[in-house]
């Protein structure tokens, strides 16, 4: 007769190692990844660690007075929200105090000079033309054409384009006397001026000489800024184009895509932030374009936009490119090879994901409806924060001492598998945590700890119905072993019910609330799936090997599983069917 074919789940039972070996695998991986990172605690939030606080002023500008109201100022909020805190869980407070200030407060550990930056720079975001362009610093000497792009950070095409023309390409070395000439031209209305147009300026000084020595002194003057200009050094491109208006030709500075800085000369802004819709960063599958952002357009800026590229469709490299500027600092500087009249443009440009996101995010939020001035920077003390984490702590360590002796008195031999599961579920929380703050800037505060707190009761939750699963079928009068596995279905799915509606409503909590209370979702949301993790790869696993062990298997009165103490039926037997009766035989 042949022997029954060993299932799947006979399979699983023998080799309860495998998942053992894997978490202990993952832990030590993990653990492993925390100390080559360098960061071996879990970020602190302002609330326990302190951090800086700055109060922003909303200034309206000249006879917009109106300006500030409950939306735009509900509005920037939003913005300076989704710009500090669009990388991850960073945990920086953005906030309205009464009518026209703003409270952000920035964690210790977070960059708080870049949180500046970030809240600081948004206010201005404009397309300009480009006049001309070059290397900047120690470069300029290798390309030391001023009216042409070394390289260029994008193109904008139509969304309907399969593809662009390629960059403009750097232009030969030209003399000091040449790179002067350029400038010149560039500044005037006709980029490449011819002998008519000379004539016709000469036309016009002659009606108006006054106001053409005006004007030339004002290019002189702006020849020299871009001269001197050096974009390598940090105090010049700050002071780059400091005070120009948008209807000003100013100098700037930005970076190109070999990552060197580069200076230019921008003619009079055409299109403002405001005139951007929407902005996102997409995979293009259609062509081979990879990473690139789109742009959708109000009706009053696509109209803009279509007359600018319009005009710069019709001229040469750099002339045909505008810059993106973000407070006076170049973020990007697409060409253009056609109109674009949609009311929507693409920009690409052998992007990185996080190239494509950051630019994005620039053109998405990089226009605050007011402008806002810093009021005051102070530094905030963790006291009052440190006392309240060490009184949680302290409830915590007397709450999980109950939960210890209770499962020492009522499991008995059981508890150890309960404690060694608490054990390592905290371990994986303590180790993910310390390895979130530097790659989303997850930042632990009380709510988060409170959420840990309760996280311990789920988890604890989860092993006692598999533990009250096995001691039914023991009382039904079954041995150790085949208990154990004929619980397991029926607890895995409440387990797994349970922990879905856990985490389902911190989800919920995570997306309707904001600031700290985000934080309480978020662990909660992480140590629900983690107990998942642990239950199926540790919990199960370790209770299939123990029940081969004499001391759970036959029963002992201190392993929890005791017969007697747990008022099990007698043992299941199996019965005979009764023998047919004999025939009798007539005689």
């Amino acid at each position: 007769m042949a022997a029954p074919k060993k299932g799947r789940n006979a399979s699983a039972q023998s080799k309860p190692g495998r998942s053992l070996a894997l978490i202990l695998i993952a832990i030590a991986a993990l653990t492993g990844g925390m100390f080559a990172s360098g960061h071996t605690t879990p970020r602190l939030g302002i609330d326990l660690a302190g951090g800086t606080s700055i109060t922003l002023r909303a200034v309206p500008e000249a006879g917009q007075e109106s300006a500030i109201n409950k939306t735009n100022m509900d509005t920037a909020v939003d913005i300076m929200n989704r710009r500090v805190n669009g990388l991850g869980v960073s945990e920086t407070e953005v906030q309205t105090q009464g009518t026209r200030n703003i409270i952000v407060n920035i964690p210790k550990g977070t960059n708080s000079d870049e949180a500046r930056k970030q809240v600081g720079t948004t206010a201005k975001l404009y397309f300009r033309p480009v006049l001309a362009t070059e290397a900047s610093g120690a470069a300029a000497a290798a390309t030391p054409s001023p009216s042409a792009s070394s390289s260029a950070s994008g193109k904008a095409t139509d969304k309907a384009s399969s593809s662009a023309s390629p960059s403009g390409s750097a232009s030969p070395s030209a003399t000091a006397t040449s790179q002067g000439r350029a400038v010149s031209d560039a500044l005037k209305d006709d980029a490449t001026p011819s002998a008519s147009s000379s004539a016709s300026s000469d036309t016009k000084a002659s009606a108006s000489p006054s106001a053409s020595a005006s004007a030339d002194a004002a290019t002189s003057k702006l020849e020299a800024q871009y001269a001197a200009l050096d974009c390598t050094k940090p105090k010049a491109r700050a002071e780059a184009g400091k005070g120009a208006k948008p209807t000003d030709t100013t100098v700037a500075c930005g970076k190109n895509s070999q990552n060197q800085w580069q200076k230019y000369i921008l003619g009079p802004a055409q299109v403002d932030g405001t005139d951007v819709k929407k902005a996102q960063a997409i995979y293009n599958t259609q062509t081979a374009a990879g990473w690139t952002v789109t742009m959708d357009f109000t009706s009053k800026g696509a109209k803009k936009f279509a007359d600018i590229t319009g005009q710069l469709a019709q001229q040469q490299s750099p002339q045909n490119q505008f810059a993106i500027v973000l407070d006076g600092e170049v973020i990007s500087d697409p060409y253009v090879r056609q109109a674009l009249t949609g009311g929507n443009a693409e920009i690409s440009g052998s992007f990185t994901q996080e190239e494509a996101q950051g630019l994005a995010n620039v053109l998405s939020y990089g226009a605050l409806p007011l402008t806002f001035k810093e009021d005051t920077v102070t530094t905030v003390t963790a006291a009052l924060g440190g006392d309240q984490l060490h009184a949680g702590l302290v409830a915590g360590a007397i709450g999980l001492a109950l939960v210890v002796i209770y499962l020492v008195l009522y499991y008995r031999g059981l508890s150890l598998i309960a404690i060694a599961s608490l054990m390592v579920s905290a371990t994986l929380t303590y180790v993910i945590m310390a390895l979130l703050g530097p790659t989303i800037h997850f930042a632990l505060n009380l709510p988060a700890v409170c959420g840990a707190i309760v996280a311990i009761g789920i988890t604890a939750d989860s092993f006692i119905v598999f533990f009250e699963r096995i001691r039914d079928e023991i009382r039904e009068g079954r041995s150790l072993r085949p208990a154990v596995e004929r619980a397991w279905p029926r607890a895995r799915r409440t387990i797994l019910v349970s922990d879905f509606v856990s985490f389902l409503a911190a989800a919920v909590l995570f997306i309707v609330t904001v600031g700290k209370v985000q934080g309480f979702a978020f662990t909660l949301g992480l140590t629900t799936v983690l107990d998942v993790v642990v239950v199926f790869l540790f919990t199960k696993p370790l209770m299939t090997i123990l029940a081969r062990r004499k001391f759970f298997a036959e029963g002992h009165s201190w392993s929890g599983l005791d017969p007697k103490r747990l008022g099990a039926k007698p043992p299941l037997r199996r019965t005979r069917r009764p023998s047919a009766p004999a025939e009798t035989k007539e005689a």
